[in-house]
């Protein structure tokens, strides 16, 4: 059931891909002239936008994994994580190369310029950049290799990845942010749910250590 649930997923999350693929292709994939056309009259804007918006909205279903497993109580929900992040990883490459090859054809001095002038390049590479150790280390054997506490110190770099993400978007749109606004409230209520685990499971252990303490010295007095 698991396995035709995530050949589901895997191809559900290949979606956006093909949207962008038909409607920058078409019907006549072999007309050259006609390549775009779906894409409306700026189709490399709409492929970064498309891509880029993807990226960010793969890193929060990925974050919303944990909050709803716990809350659902459906612990398999964990199984599908890895995909969706590593679907994540894989927009933001498309989204990066869509700037490298469509938008500046691989023009290292106009990028290296656009990146010293634009915050919002600088921040969106450092969000794709955080992405990379996760992405290398995604598979079990990296989780044997770093052991589990490591591994999960490591993965908690997809929280500052989503947050340059954010930032990213909102920066880059600058006039109407109510896309990035809401894609960071969301970001920030799963970031909530998290400290407020935190916290509580903080709390619950203070008790217990407080305890030892007076037992302790009840010990050595006898």
């Amino acid at each position: 059931m698991i396995r035709t649930l995530k050949f589901v997923l895997f191809l559900a999350c290949l979606g956006p891909l093909a949207y962008l693929l038909y409607g920058f292709f078409g019907r006549t994939p072999f007309d050259m002239t006609s390549w775009g056309q779906g894409l409306g009259a700026n189709p490399i804007e709409k492929i970064t936008h498309t891509t880029g918006d993807w990226t960010l909205w793969f890193l929060l279903i990925t974050l919303s994994i944990t909050p709803a497993r716990n809350l659902l109580h459906l612990p398999s929900l964990i199984k599908f994580r890895r995909m969706i992040g590593l679907f994540a990883f894989f927009y933001g490459c498309l989204h990066l190369l869509t700037y490298v090859w469509l938008d500046k054809f691989f023009n290292v001095h106009e990028m290296l310029a656009d990146i010293a002038k634009r915050k919002f390049i600088t921040i969106g590479l450092t969000a794709l950049v955080l992405m990379i150790p996760l992405a290398i280390t995604s598979t079990s054997g990296w989780i044997r290799r770093l052991g589990g506490k490591r591994w999960q110190a490591l993965h908690r770099l997809i929280y500052f990845s989503a947050i340059c993400g954010v930032i990213h978007y909102l920066w880059l749109v600058k006039a109407d942010i109510r896309k990035p606004v809401e894609d960071g409230i969301i970001l920030g209520a799963l970031l909530a749910y998290r400290v407020v685990i935190w916290a509580l499971g903080a709390y619950k252990r203070r008790p217990r250590l407080a305890s030892v303490a007076p037992r302790a010295a009840v010990e050595q007095g006898q």
